[in-house]
């Protein structure tokens, strides 16, 4: 149990000291409290804390998040891809570590990291407002590190938790139609098949550069997706598809002679687009590379290469493909998340519903009709 001490400062005042034992048994003390009753109330919480196993010890709370942030990224590595690793890095490095790296973790109030997301989203003079993902990203970095913290019972509560975050304004999605894909892979040149693969498998950027000979089936018409090449901090690096999720996708009746005529003089691990050096082909400069001046060039809609993945999708609807369909070609997680992307794509759904409906109860209503000998139906 606690003890309750009285003393005296050298300049007369009195207070209050709190000893009591850790749950490893050394002797410690607090002191400083103005009244007997504040020092109980703390031997209180001490004791209580001790028995439900959420003992702190205040001097675990001095330690400091720059002490603990690069032990948490290194932890991220084992189950990060090299992409996802970059963008925690940068987030750490550039906002959450210039900030609070010298704070103590037992000194990071709620108050001020709810001021601290309002300030990474609205800007300062030397820095630019961040958008909604960002912010998110970088409040997530803090988050995950301050509840590891509390794991370890180096602090009781996680201060950047349940604090009030921007929400992501999704960019519409461009879709295209079959005559403005013709004409954008034929903008492309030498890319013409890789641009009519994206826009009618919808595969990922990254997945279609991954594809090789041996992941075509041209008899059943279908791709085996089973690589992803993410080009991150200047490198490409390859991986299995995202959420580690292989699957197959179908392969349109047209799409086979580009196909075949990528596969030529390749063995059966060659990359269907190779870059100039024989490796993963890099992602096309957003506004110089040959993929921009294709869109500049057929009068497209602005967009990148990913955006022809929403295109897509569309295409898959409007042939009459369900959401389960689209969510499987897509590689979603869920059908959920499919309608969430492009629930607008489904809308029609609604009145076909409806039109369904009337023509099923008309069909029963003529055939009640028949049966009665041409009366009415009720």
């Amino acid at each position: 149990m606690a003890t309750i001490n009285r003393y005296q400062t050298a300049s007369g005042t009195t207070l209050y000291r709190v000893r009591y034992r850790t749950p490893d048994h050394r002797q410690t003390d607090k002191r400083g409290f103005k009244t007997k009753r504040d020092a109980e109330a703390f031997a209180a919480t001490v004791e209580v804390s001790k028995l439900k196993g959420e003992y702190v010890a205040p001097a675990h709370a001095r330690v400091t998040l720059g002490e603990l942030g690069p032990a948490w990224l290194e932890r991220q590595r084992g189950h990060l891809k090299p992409s996802g690793y970059n963008v925690m890095e940068t987030a750490w490095r550039l906002r959450v570590e210039p900030r609070w790296g010298r704070v103590a973790i037992g000194d990071i109030k709620p108050t001020a990291v709810q001021q601290w997301i309002a300030e990474i989203g609205r800007g300062t003079e030397t820095v630019k407002p961040a958008g909604a993902s960002v912010v998110k990203r970088t409040h997530y970095v803090l988050s995950r590190i301050l509840a590891d913290a509390v794991r370890d019972n180096l602090i009781a509560r996680n201060a950047a938790a349940g604090a009030s975050l921007p929400r992501t304004k999704r960019k519409p999605p461009v879709y295209l139609t079959h005559e403005q894909v013709g004409v954008l892979a034929a903008a492309s040149g030498e890319y013409e098949g890789l641009v009519l693969t994206l826009a009618y498998t919808g595969i990922r950027w990254g997945e279609a550069i991954g594809l090789r000979v041996r992941d075509l089936d041209m008899l059943r018409k279908r791709a085996k997706v089973t690589e992803n090449a993410v080009q991150s901090a200047g490198e490409i690096h390859v991986g299995t598809p995202k959420a580690h999720k292989l699957r197959t996708v179908p392969l349109p009746e047209f799409l086979l002679p580009y196909l075949a005529a990528q596969c030529e003089g390749k063995a059966r691990d060659g990359l269907l687009w190779p870059g100039e050096d024989g490796k993963h082909l890099c992602r096309p400069h957003p506004t110089s590379g040959w993929f921009a001046k294709a869109v500049a060039a057929s009068r497209v809609p602005r967009m990148t290469p990913h955006d022809l993945r929403h295109t897509a999708a569309s295409l898959a609807v409007s042939a009459g493909a369900n959401v389960k369909a689209v969510q499987k070609m897509l590689g979603h997680a869920s059908a959920a998340m499919t309608l969430d992307v492009y629930a607008d794509l489904f809308d029609d759904d609604l009145e076909a519903v409806a039109t369904a409906l009337d023509a099923a109860r008309l069909r029963e209503s003529v055939g009640k009709t028949w049966a009665r000998g041409g009366q009415s139906a009720p």
